[in-house]
């Protein structure tokens, strides 16, 4: 089901609980149409994951949650039995969607561990403690990517020109943004920032989300193909990068849209900064390496063409990873809500959870 209003740039709501029921910025229909997505159960939020209507690591995590209080509130008037049962398959639906961002997991093992401390009590008081941890969890989530914006905006100096690629913004979270949120912040403190938006092919988020959120706050945008970054760089036309992330190893490794990684080793090569903005959740330090890091391979249609324009030839084959790895050495600083970590390792990440 899916409700359907004019853009507009009085703001927006990434995902909103509403009478029951998880409401979802369509993303695939930006920059077009603002269009919510209704989900009743947890098998509408895991696909709405799997299909990329909901997108961004901390975004997916705070639906995940949305998702497992829903089909809690579905049964709180079922029997204990069925009740658990059902949750245990509503987790494992919710744990397949998608594989690399390490949030939905987190998120998931929080509200398991609210039911598994209220298993006394009967379903309908579980629900009730279920849905209240959703909502901490995406409130959470908010706070944490101001006080990421308020220490990242530190590192941007007044009229930067700033590239990032994919979405790290409020469309990537439960609002304000990570990477975007660090330039919202600095915008906010005064400063004159302009964006440089790589397309992000294959599925063009930064062409589609990143430049349609920016140009909804009026922050200066200029769109390009990912192609042309390493051109502006050698230009002196890009001051520094920063970027959100679906995952981070133990040992400050960044798994993020693909196409990250060539960015860093451009940022290198001419020297500029290249930041990372993503919450604590978004570290997994059972994963020592990037290595490690589970990288979704998605469908070969989406790199054919896009919306039903098909420009490959029928049948070529395809390698389509959604994300890659940039090593810990290429990151400049990661930016927690814990503040400024430079030059990240796995002593000064180990710290952060100290």
């Amino acid at each position: 089901m899916t409700i359907q209003r004019p853009p507009s740039s009085d703001g927006f709501q990434t995902l909103r609980w509403r009478e029951e029921r998880l409401e979802l910025i369509d993303q695939r229909a930006l920059p077009g149409r603002v269009d919510y997505h209704v989900c009743h159960t947890a098998a509408d939020v895991a696909r709405a994951i799997r299909d990329m209507i909901v997108r961004g690591a901390p975004a997916i995590g705070c639906a995940a949650a949305y998702g497992y209080a829903l089909e809690a509130a579905r049964l709180r008037d079922a029997a204990p039995v069925d009740f658990s049962t059902a949750l245990d398959r509503a987790c494992d639906a919710l744990a397949a969607s998608r594989p690399t961002a390490v949030n939905l997991f987190w998120a998931l093992a929080r509200m398991r561990a609210v039911r598994d401390a209220s298993r006394q009590s009967p379903p309908a008081a579980i629900a009730t403690r279920l849905l209240e941890e959703a909502h901490r969890i995406s409130s959470e989530d908010v706070a944490a990517n101001r006080a990421m914006g308020a220490h990242g905006a530190a590192l941007i100096n007044d009229g930067a020109r700033v590239l990032t690629h994919c979405n790290a913004g409020a469309l990537a979270t439960a609002g304000h943004g990570t990477a975007l949120g660090v330039i919202r912040s600095a915008v906010m403190a005064g400063k004159r920032v302009s964006v440089i938006a790589g397309e992000t092919r294959p599925l063009l988020q930064g062409a589609r989300l990143t430049a349609w959120e920016l140009s909804q706050d009026g922050i200066p945008v200029t769109l390009i193909a990912d192609t042309m970054s390493g051109r502006l760089m050698d230009r002196g036309e890009i001051d520094a990068v920063i970027v959100g992330a679906d995952r981070i190893a133990a040992n400050g490794d960044v798994a993020n849209k693909i196409g990250t990684y060539m960015i860093a080793v451009l940022a290198r090569r001419h020297r500029i900064p290249f930041y990372v903005a993503a919450p604590l959740s978004t570290i997994d330090p059972r994963i020592e390496s990037g290595e490690a890091i589970p990288i979704e391979e998605r469908g070969a249609a989406e790199v054919r063409g896009y919306a039903g324009l098909e420009w490959a030839p029928a049948g070529v084959a395809v390698r389509n990873p959604a994300f890659d790895v940039t090593p810990a050495e290429l990151v400049s600083a990661l930016i927690t809500e814990k503040g400024v970590l430079r030059d990240p390792d796995r002593h000064k990440i180990a710290a952060l959870f100290e």
